[in-house]
C-alpha cells in the first residue's frame, strides 16, 4: 500500500530549489542525526534526485519505502537502516 503524503515522518528535509549534488550532501546529513529506524521524508525539485537518492539508499543500506513525482515535486520516504 503506498505511504499516503501525510504519513507521519520523524523528520523531514525540504531540498527544494537545489540542484545537484546538495540534496543528497544535505540528505547524507540530516539521515546522520535520525534514530536507527526513524522516518525521513525528503521533499526535491532536482530530478536528479529520482536516480541519486535510490542509490544512496542502496549504498548507505537505507530503505527507501516509497517515492513519488507531483508536477515537478519529488517526494521520498527513507527509513534509516538498523544500527
Amino acid at each position: 500500500m503506498p505511504l499516503s503524503p501525510d504519513t507521519l515522518h520523524d523528520d523531514l528535509l525540504d531540498a527544494s530549489g537545489l540542484n545537484c549534488p546538495e540534496p543528497v550532501m544535505m540528505l547524507h546529513n540530516k539521515v546522520r542525526d535520525l534514530p536507527p529506524g526513524g522516518l525521513l521524508k525528503v521533499i526535491a525539485t532536482d530530478p536528479s534526485t529520482r536516480r541519486d537518492i535510490p542509490k544512496f539508499c542502496v549504498f548507505l543500506g537505507h530503505e527507501l519505502l516509497e517515492q513519488a513525482e507531483d508536477a515537478g515535486t519529488y517526494l521520498y520516504w527513507i527509513r534509516k537502516k538498523a544500527d
